[in-house]
């Protein structure tokens, strides 16, 4: 049953056979397969397809904002990473100074002593993000605790679509809100790599009516030369639609490949991933958002405290947070990386040393336009009695707040538009304030209300998790 099934949802996905040659030269470490083994049944069909797919960690979108015709170092950069899984915030900024912290936790409790400091006492930072504590410090990172997506179902399908939608409850839309955002973004001259590419699905994120560019830095990235010739010639003679995006894909890498002359093939994909992304918003005709997505973060059983698989999980990104900040130097002080989950983990261990999908979590913020080296938000407690369904930890804050105060802060975009716009019946969610140093971009947004409207007018195709759950009635 589960090879038909895995058959089925490989169908669904349309991936084209891939020749020995090309096949993946980082293929899913061993440690990435034994925490994913960890997670609930939905989380390990959500990492399989993307094995399928050819993706480690290191997939990522770029969307191509249109920049204007002075453009260069000055424009505003975002990068969004989505953490897929349902992060455990509570050991992330761990709530020390909360007296029923250890008492709930247990045996994955992370003592005081072994965080990171924090510029307060009542949290620490858990230590396998070093360099984001010291961003933290450096007033270049920040946190936003008990935070969540409107959606509380607990399901990695819908939250994990709630998060990238941006609507309220179960409303669906054909669009992500990065894309509705582009739509409404002013125009301006062409970008040297503006296309679109997909490797398997377009996330929900960008799907919509504007152009995005993917690129992977997996198993296409370095091709001998006479497969990719040999590769191209074919995809011409037989699918025009999939060779104009192979063309694409092939800007992207050289419009990467620009900014830096390295080209050290002992480097992870997930590392390469997020040097790329760093590469291309560094590039003065390169896109001014990307999108990245880093799983296993669902910690069923075995999760660990001061190591683990969640230590392992946090380090890995961690270790991406600096390559992407020492490969865009020239532009980090333009710089947002808003890193979001679907959804927390319970306050209380399950009976396999981990946590169970939960409701609150935490959003982490790091770059130099971040005003950081502060915790926010407003923490509910973990006593029995403050908990979400007797369980979670209770979400305070709209995950949407937080991106909409990036939005308006950082790329200067009106409150009307994030309303209505690009995050829907969203009236009486407020931007969340002081999240960013200050409006960088407020002129970009001269000519956005006129393009206002195109955001949710083309529909989209089903995605393959629509399919599935078609196909086997989930």
């Amino acid at each position: 049953m589960a090879r038909r099934e895995a058959h089925r949802l490989h169908r669904a996905v349309h991936v084209p056979r891939i020749p020995e040659a090309l096949t993946m030269t980082d293929p899913i470490s061993s440690r990435l397969a034994a925490a994913a083994a960890e997670g609930c049944a939905e989380s390990r069909l959500l990492l399989s397809r993307r094995a399928v797919l050819g993706i480690t960690a290191g997939l990522f979108s770029c969307a191509f904002l249109p920049k204007a015709a002075s453009a260069a170092t000055d424009d505003p950069r975002l990068l969004v990473v989505v953490l897929r899984g349902g992060m455990d915030g509570i050991n992330v900024v761990v709530p020390h100074g909360d007296k029923s912290y250890e008492r709930m936790r247990g045996a994955i409790a992370i003592p005081r002593s072994a965080t990171l400091p924090l510029n307060t006492d009542y949290f620490g930072l858990n230590s396998a993000l070093p360099s984001f504590g010291r961003m933290f410090l450096a007033g270049q990172a920040s946190a936003v605790h008990a935070v969540c997506t409107p959606l509380h179902n607990r399901s990695h399908f819908d939250c994990q679509d709630n998060l990238e939608s941006g609507l309220p409850g179960l409303a669906s839309n054909p669009t992500g809100w990065l894309n509705r955002l582009l739509s409404v973004m002013p125009q301006g001259s062409p970008i040297d790599a503006y296309g679109a590419i997909q490797v398997g699905e377009a996330p929900l994120l960008l799907r919509g009516p504007e152009r995005v560019l993917g690129w992977s830095p997996t198993w296409f990235s370095h091709p001998p030369a006479a497969i990719s010739d040999a590769v191209t010639t074919l995809l011409r003679k037989r699918d025009k639609e999939l060779y104009d995006a192979l063309r694409a894909g092939m800007k992207a890498d050289a419009l990467a490949e620009k900014v830096s002359s390295d080209d050290d093939q002992s480097v992870s994909s997930f590392r390469r991933a997020f040097r790329g992304a760093a590469r291309l918003l560094s590039a003065k005709n390169g896109p001014r958002i990307a999108v990245m997505s880093v799983s296993n973060f669902d910690t069923h059983s075995n999760q660990g405290s001061t190591d683990g698989f969640l230590w392992g999980s946090l380090n890995e990104l961690d270790v991406g947070l600096k390559e992407f900040s020492d490969y865009a130097q020239s532009v980090w002080s333009k710089t947002v990386v808003v890193m979001a989950t679907e959804f927390g983990r319970t306050v209380r261990v399950n009976g396999d040393d981990g946590t169970d999908h939960g409701v609150g979590t935490v959003a982490l913020l790091a770059g130099g336009a971040v005003a950081g080296g502060k915790v926010l938000g407003d923490w509910p407690g973990l006593a029995a009695s403050n908990l979400l369904d007797d369980s979670d930890l209770k979400p305070t804050t709209d995950l949407r707040a937080v991106f909409k105060g990036v939005l308006a802060d950082h790329l200067g975009v009106s409150r009307s538009i994030l309303d209505t716009t690009v995050f829907p019946e969203s009236a009486d969610v407020a931007p969340m304030q002081g999240l960013v140093r200050g409006s960088a971009a407020s002129s970009l947004m001269a000519a956005a209300s006129a393009r206002a409207s195109a955001a949710s007018a083309v529909l989209r195709p089903v995605t393959p998790i629509e399919r599935y759950r078609a196909s086997f009635g989930v």
